[in-house]
């Protein structure tokens, strides 16, 4: 399986979208962490570089590096935007952890499950309350997924006791207390490893939304899956500012025109597409999906709000106001849930 994709993920790289290259003015790198079978790349990435070439009339090209490439390390995707290794990338909040403590808040237990919601709740407070965090960074776009699954290979769960001890993949430090306080042991690893270390039984499972699932091929692995809802996790899409600021007026205009609102409209119908994928994939296979109960949903409720007071200190201490921004987070997504 890995093979497969490191294979698909080369070929992917060698590839320069658009045709005329050899005129071009502007050829630029963008990374990305996830194989070139994911929705990211071939719904989102793909058509919005194809989208800037269109616009500009060629003069602006791109060189796509997903996952599996020498450019597609999760951990390396904002450093590389940064030191201008690459211009643009899409990248995890969470790996490494500790870069965007303002951002990590939309990721506390039970504050949403729904991507469109928590993609324009993003989107909406990033200039008043986590634009500090992208500095050198042009934000191009920041969305979240649909709220994640507890996925195991051979247990299942159904309830907080059945999470005494399991080994958990986990994407970020919020994810990781969650997991703690539910009797879980939190194993942080980037998600291209997750199969590997299922297989070997290094771990017990992870937490996902559905749509990686099938993308990194874990429903061979895997047999039991719990629709919890629990949690989100955030994305950014970015670019180097130094890089955007030397591109001619009309470039410019071109990817302002691609991204922002209109991009992060998109989130909520592509998670929604890229979830039903994987979870009818898990249907097929006869695997086991549990709903979490209502009556089981609120005992986590109340043994996780404790770590949701906590990681809000923690995140204070870095941060002034980060019981604001948690509270303007919460209030936001509430009218967008409506």
């Amino acid at each position: 399986m890995k093979k497969m994709l490191a294979s698909a993920a080369i070929a992917a790289a060698a590839v320069t979208l658009s045709a005329g290259t050899a005129s071009a003015e502007t050829t630029l790198k963008l990374s990305h962490y996830l194989p070139p079978v994911h929705g990211i790349h071939t719904d989102f990435i793909v058509p919005w570089t194809e989208q800037v070439t269109e616009c500009t009339n060629g003069e602006v090209q791109f060189e796509i590096f997903p996952g599996g490439t020498q450019l597609g390390n999760v951990a390396k995707q904002q450093e590389q935007v940064l030191a201008g290794v690459v211009d643009i990338a899409h990248g995890l909040h969470g790996i490494p952890r500790g870069r965007f403590p303002r951002t990590s808040l939309i990721e506390l237990p039970f504050l949403t499950e729904d991507a469109g919601a928590a993609s324009e709740t993003l989107w909406e407070l990033y200039p008043e309350y986590l634009a500090p965090e992208y500095r050198g960074m042009k934000v191009l776009a920041l969305h979240a997924h649909n709220g994640g699954l507890i996925h195991t290979a051979n247990t299942k769960v159904e309830t907080m006791e059945d999470m005494e001890g399991l080994r958990l993949r986990t994407p970020s430090p919020a994810v990781s207390q969650m997991l703690t306080a539910l009797g879980a042991t939190p194993q942080g690893l980037p998600p291209g490893e997750v199969y590997e270390n299922i297989q070997k039984n290094v771990i017990d499972g992870t937490v996902f939304p559905w749509d990686p699932v099938k993308s990194f091929g874990l429903n061979e692995v895997l047999n039991y899956h719990l629709e919890a809802g629990a949690y989100t996790v955030p994305f950014f899409f970015v670019m180097n500012e130094r890089k955007f600021d030397s591109l001619p007026e009309n470039a410019q205009s071109c990817i302002d025109e691609a991204s922002g609102e209109a991009l992060v409209s998109k989130f909520g119908g592509w998670w929604d597409k890229w979830d039903a994928a994987g979870r009818q994939e898990a249907v097929e296979a006869g695997h086991t999906i549990t709903e979490l109960t209502e009556e089981e949903r609120q005992r986590w409720r109340e043994a996780l709000q404790p770590v949701t007071e906590s990681y809000i200190a923690e995140v204070g201490q870095q941060v002034d106001n980060a019981q604001e921004i948690y509270d303007a987070m919460r209030e936001t997504l509430a009218k967008k849930e409506q």
